[in-house]
């Protein structure tokens, strides 16, 4: 990557990290299905009227929203309503790193070398006691997590099977599919009488919270995300997002006094080190990977 666009990746990966607790924090008292539909209707407007629609089939937008949008976050949201802590939902989430590189492998032919088969298998290993961790209070928590690191990944290969460019405005029009869903699962869980009160009595809390994710996570961090999708392999790119753990996990421990138990910190390790091992493949991979974008990097060097 260039100087620039690692920069960018850093920041995105800051602002993820953060997100987290910023996410949990404002659904204190809100649905999760609504909170999510608040998120994406402060996403979508006004930038929709100013963000140009990137020039793809409405199918292509309506997948990526279903898989990076609804999937992704209708899944994480209930599972934080439902007891996840922040810090390790962060963790368990970066499923979404082995899976997009298999799916990659799998649907784009993106070769997997033994050392990125070893490091998914070293982070799957690594689950076993965050699940464990977890299963003192439920599993449902922890699989809702694991679901939304699938959907997540899903969205990913979509997006770099397609070669969509323009992050910002891929962000904004894909979001066209998640807040009526989200209101009809509100609806649904929670009942109408439930999202009537909560809408007429929102307060402060919540609308900045989505405001944050809606801004800042949203429009800034998936914005770069996408667009270094679009120039990079997708081990480049989705391996700045194994620093959005660390960055979670503190500020969950500093601001909501979660404190993971020592299986849980040694799954998390071992987690982390797979997460890292899949990212490094041997120069001979890489650069089968990272050759047809060679040119794009140095031109913008």
């Amino acid at each position: 990557m260039t100087r620039r666009d690692t920069a960018l990746a850093a920041l995105m990966a800051l602002i993820w990290g953060s997100n987290f607790i910023v996410m949990d924090w404002g659904l204190e008292g809100v649905p999760p299905f609504l909170f999510a539909a608040l998120r994406f209707l402060l996403v979508l407007l006004p930038a929709i009227l100013l963000v140009p629609r990137p020039a793809v089939s409405w199918w292509v937008l309506a997948g990526v929203g279903a898989g990076i949008s609804v999937g992704q976050f209708g899944f994480l949201y209930l599972a934080l309503h439902l007891g996840m802590p922040s810090g390790m939902a962060a963790l368990v989430l970066q499923v979404q790193v082995p899976l997009t590189i298999l799916g990659a492998a799998l649907v784009l032919g993106e070769r997997v070398s033994r050392t990125v088969a070893a490091g998914i298998a070293l982070a799957l290993v690594g689950m076993v006691p965050v699940a464990a961790g977890q299963a003192s209070a439920s599993l449902v928590p922890f699989a809702l997590c694991l679901l939304a690191g699938l959907s997540w990944a899903a969205g990913n290969v979509l997006v770099r099977a397609r070669g969509v460019s323009g992050g910002l405005g891929l962000v904004v029009w894909s979001s066209l599919v998640v807040p009526l869903p989200m209101i009809a699962l509100s609806l649904v869980v929670d009942g109408p009488a439930v999202v009537v009160a909560t809408v007429t009595d929102l307060g402060w809390r919540p609308l900045v919270s989505a405001l944050w994710t809606a801004v800042v996570s949203t429009l800034v961090g998936y914005g770069i995300f996408y667009s270094l999708m679009h120039r990079y392999p997708s081990s480049r790119v989705v391996s700045w997002v194994l620093a959005v753990p660390p960055v979670a996990l503190l500020l969950g421990w500093a601001v909501r006094g979660e404190q993971p138990s020592l299986l849980e910190l040694a799954g998390a390790g071992v987690v982390l080190a797979g997460l890292v091992l899949a990212q490094r493949p041997p120069r001979r991979v890489a650069a089968l990977l990272g050759e047809r974008r060679a040119e794009p990097e140095v031109a913008a060097s």
